[in-house]
């Protein structure tokens, strides 16, 4: 097996499963060559609980990848969720230098924009520009070469906890990989589900995945705003659990195969089979009990995002929709509960925009995965990093050592 320079690999580190999908970048096209998964024990709602069994999974997951692309995987672009991650706007403003906007303009008023107080436990994960204004002209994407006296920049600075990705770079360094770049997975998924009208009208990208649901606003083509929350479907397999007395095992397997969110839909006469536990036997329940069961909870999820949507001021800005990912998504009716709850049309996002094993990644699980490998063709860093390099944990330390000596 050859390493080929123009492979990329997105690792979706879930709480329900690791995802390991393969890219090939040929000219401006993205073949999917390779996709393995591995159920994920050593998560919960998206942060590492157990270095070993997330390790295990992530290899196996990769060697599947392997396998099926026939190529050898040294790098990844690693996905990061959790309740740790936090978002905020920030802005900056300097004075243009010479006759014109240079890229060192644009850097300089970027770093102004950054320099806001942050937490000695958290890490900068992404700086997104979201436009840049000169004279008080607004709507900028691209300001090198204007000519004007002042620039301003308006950024959104999402920030997790230095643990957090500490340990999923950790996982990857001990799997083998080296990690070109950690993605907060709603951004990736958002390079794969949605169409260029949607992220410059505007649109609510909504991630369900089995620890937490990650939500990203886009808006005149850039992230307006984004935020995690920790509940998923893990959740509604828990409810499920308890609701019908059944093994989590059971639950999860009942909730794929009749997990409804739409109770009225359901004719009465439809019913599902539930094993008994310690050796009882299986009793027969109407599926109704499952609706009645799923759809409180989808809309508490709902309304919780909803209510988000609000207080960030954002609730006039996601006029093209909302657009479900994840695998939580595939639930029945789902897209029903969401236009009733937040008043918008409503509709399941599959990655768009490759080539190649399309029917295989046709699915909303695979949306972070596939995002992952569009990201890094976009994005690419000048470096790969390991855990001992100076991106993540140096500058941590570095902090800490002076703020002994000040202390001291």
């Amino acid at each position: 097996m050859q390493r080929q320079e123009n492979i990329i690999v997105g690792l979706d580190v879930g709480t329900t499963k690791i995802c390991a999908v393969v890219g090939e970048v040929e000219g401006n096209k993205i073949n999917i060559i390779g996709i393995g998964t591995h159920p994920s024990i050593g998560l919960r709602k998206g942060v590492v609980v157990n270095i070993e069994s997330t390790v295990e999974s992530i290899q196996n997951a990769v060697e599947e990848a392997e396998l099926m692309a026939g190529c050898e995987i040294s790098s990844v672009y690693a996905g990061i969720a959790g309740g740790h991650i936090t978002g905020f706007n920030s802005r900056g403003i300097i004075a243009i230098k010479g006759p014109e906007v240079t890229k060192n303009d644009v850097e300089r008023v970027i770093d102004a924009a950054r320099a806001v107080a942050i937490p000695m436990d958290r890490e900068v994960i992404h700086v997104i520009p979201q436009e840049f204004i000169i004279d008080d002209q607004g709507g900028i994407q691209n300001p090198v070469g204007m000519s004007g006296v002042r620039l301003e920049a308006k950024i959104h600075i999402v920030t997790g906890a230095v643990t957090s990705a500490h340990n999923i770079v950790k996982c990857a360094n001990r799997s083998g990989l080296d990690v070109c770049d950690i993605v907060l997975e709603p951004l990736a998924s958002g390079e794969a589900v949605l169409t260029n009208e949607e992220k410059d009208l505007g649109a609510a990208l909504l991630d369900l995945g089995g620890g937490t649901s990650d939500l990203a606003i886009f808006f005149g083509k850039n992230i307006k705003h984004t935020f995690v929350l920790s509940l998923g479907g893990n959740n509604l397999t828990n409810d499920i659990s308890i609701g019908l007395r059944a093994s989590r095992a059971e639950a999860e397997k009942i909730k794929i195969k009749y997990g409804t969110c739409v109770t009225q839909n359901i004719s009465s006469e439809e019913t599902i089979e539930v094993p008994g536990m310690g050796g009882r036997k299986p009793r027969k329940l109407p599926r109704q009990i499952l609706g009645e069961i799923l759809e409180p909870r989808i809309e508490e999820i709902f309304t919780l995002i909803k209510r988000e949507i609000f207080r960030a001021g954002m609730d006039n800005v996601i006029t093209s929709g909302v657009v479900l990912t994840g695998g939580s998504s595939l639930l029945h009716g789902i897209t029903d509960i969401a236009e009733s709850v937040f008043d918008v049309p409503s509709r399941l996002g599959k990655p768009m925009g490759i080539s190649g094993l399309i029917d295989v990644v046709n699915n909303p699980m695979y949306a972070t995965g596939v995002g992952l490998v569009l990201y890094g063709a976009r994005n690419q860093p000048e470096k790969k990093f390991r855990i001992r390099d100076t991106n993540i944990f140096h500058r941590i330390m570095t902090r800490m050592k002076r703020w002994f000596k000040e202390v001291i």
